[in-house]
């Protein structure tokens, strides 16, 4: 029998009533104590001589706490209702309870069972407690008796990994972690909650045993013996000695979040991701690149910081590692720092996972030697580096790009080369052409990994930031801190995980499975393409328009040759793009979409049919005729022209925009004419039908998402009075329609 706890929860009296019951089945004692005492926690009223239950509590309990803190077998689980109907029977004979209310707490109780079953069998609710002790019970270990669980332990902890049950489908440790630590602080907090209230008179006496408050030190003392009382109750719930275990001799399996360096960079990734996207559940492109589980190890072992790393454990040698090769110690990292990042990463009790370790636990170890070199290097600002906490020369220019946001905007381009110049001249809030800053760089063949840094010639520099007029002047001022983030990426890249040749650097593809097993720590979604390839039509074009174009096309043609490649595994695409902005789709332009759509190869049998809609008529034109194929432009709806031409004038009023900026003196947006707004306007009125002004109104009709800076653009600087006129009207309507908004 499991020995009962020192709260005060009537749970005997309570066992002995119910078994006395005629015809009532006998209560396993484990959920019964369970339920009473988180009942009791909660504050449930205790005067009926049990812990009276309300439809709120058994909610909470059922739904909240008993999925995080108790492991039970499919009999235990099934007992779960009967115990709360006992208790209802119980507090109802006591008189504590009438007929209406009775009924009304029995009904409670059937409609919170379901999702209670549920969440009891799902692995996301799974704690490290929990998951021990379904192994060990499944082993047919008596979970009560500490010293079978602990010799249990033992020999768990010897095994080879590879040998050790796997947590259930894609549960991540680093979760498991997580869930333990919550549903620890939320018994911690039931606990001082019920110790506050034991302060005031109860005709049944206090919840809790009387602490220690004797002691030299009563506040430390406290707080003992609550987290004593929270090992008793957490391990009476799971199985004996496993909290004691957790705490000393086998940690290393079940690790707290304090000590997974990765949890705290998932955390920063994620503030990005939401500063990008708005949202955790918004899908991040899978990576170009990315490690199979059964290549990590390879890897990891042949990146330079593990290597030292793990060579540097006392009493261990490179060589002695398996398929290791002899250490070399990076260059941008002294002794005392590889010492530093083994210590914070875990070595040398990491070395077992290192060495024999399941490809989960490496791609962990991997993304916690990425966090500790990430979390020890300097942002990078218009001066240089700068230590973490430290500030930057007053120069005038205020920004920073710090290695994690370094690393997020690389998996956020799908891993894809980017340029150290173009990165440091885009932080510092250059000029950089639209078309260029999502396009993946060329990667010299030539270049050492990791050589010399040198900023681009001025011409191949323009070539980067799509901008011809960049000065000789404007270069130079990229040198520091170009120089300073080709040292932060060649530390990363220390890790196996990033690498640089030259201007170009990029993720491994140890590096795209390594973060996106940290942005899936930290709560984004970031599928990998497998699982990207089998979204339905309407899923895939969501994401895709907010992916840069290259990893969007390659996204789709990968959606459709998951369906089979043909055209009619692509029309769908088409009709979702269509029916997303029909629907008032706020995202992207569709222009983007579609030449993405364009470069994954779009066949042409599906475009001819799109000429005549409404939406992409215009869009499927415009391909076509890049082709070299015949296309009837009288078969494009007006409606569509207007929608194209929507996001081709919002293009040349940005680049308008950025040319301004650029000039001597200028100020973007400081009032210069918009010339290549206004003459690519002109080229498109002088086709349109009754002219400009009725272009303005068709553009509104078209787009009043997203054409409002064109047609502030037109009415401040058209040289036509109508036209003007015009674009001030239909400013006025879209502002009238917008303050009507429901």
């Amino acid at each position: 029998m499991t020995r009962t706890t020192g709260l005060n929860t009537g749970l005997d009296d309570f066992l002995a009533w119910a078994a006395a019951r005629e015809g009532a089945p006998a209560l396993p004692e484990r959920p019964a104590d369970a339920v009473l005492c988180l009942l009791a926690l909660r504050g449930a009223d205790r005067r009926a001589g049990v812990p009276e239950p309300t439809p709120e509590l058994v909610a909470r309990v059922l739904g909240e706490d008993l999925p995080g803190l108790l492991w039970a077998t499919a009999p235990e689980t099934d007992a779960v209702p009967q115990v709360l109907y006992a208790l209802a029977d119980r507090v109802h004979q006591a008189g504590r309870l009438n007929a209406k209310r009775h009924l009304r707490l029995l009904e409670a109780v059937d409609a919170a069972v379901p999702a209670f079953r549920q969440a009891m069998a799902d692995p996301a609710r799974l704690t490290w407690h929990r998951w021990y002790a379904s192994l060990l019970r499944a082993d047919g270990v008596d979970p009560d008796d500490p010293s079978a669980v602990t010799a249990w332990l033992g020999g768990y902890a010897a095994a080879p990994h590879e040998g050790r049950p796997a947590l259930p489908g894609t549960l991540r440790r680093a979760a498991v972690s997580g869930r333990t630590f919550a549903a620890r602080a939320r018994l911690a907090e039931l606990l001082l909650a019920a110790f506050s209230r034991d302060t005031r008179p109860d005709p049944q006496g206090p919840l809790l045993p009387p602490p220690p408050l004797s002691d030299a030190r009563p506040d430390e003392a406290l707080g003992a013996a609550l987290e004593t009382l929270a090992d008793t109750l957490t391990d009476r719930w799971t199985a004996a000695g496993l909290s004691a275990a957790f705490a000393g001799r086998h940690a290393d399996l079940a690790p707290g979040p304090e000590v997974l360096p990765h949890l705290q960079l998932a955390d920063r990734l994620r503030d990005d991701h939401l500063d990008y996207y708005g949202a955790g559940d918004a899908p991040l492109p899978p990576p170009v690149r990315a490690a199979a589980p059964e290549e990590v190890r390879a890897l990891l072992h042949a990146a330079p910081l593990p290597d030292a790393v793990a060579a540097g454990v006392p009493g261990t040698t490179a060589g002695a590692l398996p398929g290791a090769a002899p250490r070399r110690t990076p260059a941008a990292f002294a002794e005392t720092e590889i010492e530093a990042i083994a210590e914070r990463c875990g070595f040398p009790g990491a070395l077992a996972v290192w060495q024999g370790g399941t490809p989960q636990e490496l791609t962990e170890l991997a993304a916690d030697l990425l966090a500790a070199v990430a979390e020890r290097l300097p942002a990078v600002t218009a001066d240089g580096p700068v230590p973490d906490g430290e500030a930057g020369a007053d120069t005038g220019e205020d920004w920073s790009l710090d290695p994690a946001h370094l690393l997020y905007s690389l998996y956020e381009r799908g891993g894809t080369p980017d340029s150290v110049a173009r990165r440091v001249a885009e932080a510092a809030g250059a000029q950089v052409a639209v078309e260029a800053e999502e396009q993946p760089v060329p990667v010299p063949a030539s270049a050492a990994d990791d050589g010399a840094y040198a900023l681009p010639p001025l011409a191949e520099l323009a070539d980067l930031l799509g901008r011809p007029e960049v000065t000789e002047a404007q270069r130079a001022r990229l040198a520091a801190p170009a120089h300073a983030l080709a040292t932060v990426v060649d530390a990363l890249g220390a890790t196996g995980c990033l690498f640089r040749r030259g201007d170009a650097y990029g993720l491994t593809p140890l590096g795209g499975t390594v973060l996106r097993h940290v942005l899936l720590s930290g709560g984004v979604a970031a599928p990998d393409a497998a699982e990207a390839a089998a979204w339905d039509a309407r899923t895939t074009t969501a994401a895709a328009r907010r992916w840069p174009p290259a990893v969007a096309a390659s996204a789709l043609a990968a959606g459709a040759e998951h369906r089979g490649g043909a055209d009619a595994e692509w029309a769908p695409l088409l009709a979702a793009l269509a029916g997303e902005r029909d629907a008032g789709h706020r995202g992207p332009a569709l222009l983007g979409a579609v030449a993405a759509l364009d470069h994954a190869g779009v066949p042409n049998g599906v475009l001819r049919p799109a000429l005549t809609d409404p939406v992409l008529g215009a869009h499927a034109l415009r391909v076509l005729r890049a082709r070299g194929e015949d296309a009837d432009a009288a078969a494009v709806p007006l409606e569509s022209r207007a929608l194209l031409l929507a996001e081709e004038l919002e293009e040349r009023r940005l680049a308008d925009r950025h040319t301004a900026a650029a000039e001597p003196g200028g100020v973007e947006g400081g009032g210069q004419a918009p010339r290549r707004l206004l003459g690519a306007f002109d080229a498109a009125a002088a086709d349109w039908p009754r002219g400009g002004a009725a272009l303005v109104a068709g553009l509104a009709r078209a787009a009043p998402g997203s054409v409002g800076g064109v047609l502030s653009a037109l009415r401040g600087h058209h040289p036509d009075t109508a036209v003007a006129d015009a674009a001030a009207h239909e400013l006025k309507e879209l502002g009238r329609r917008r303050g009507h908004r429901p």
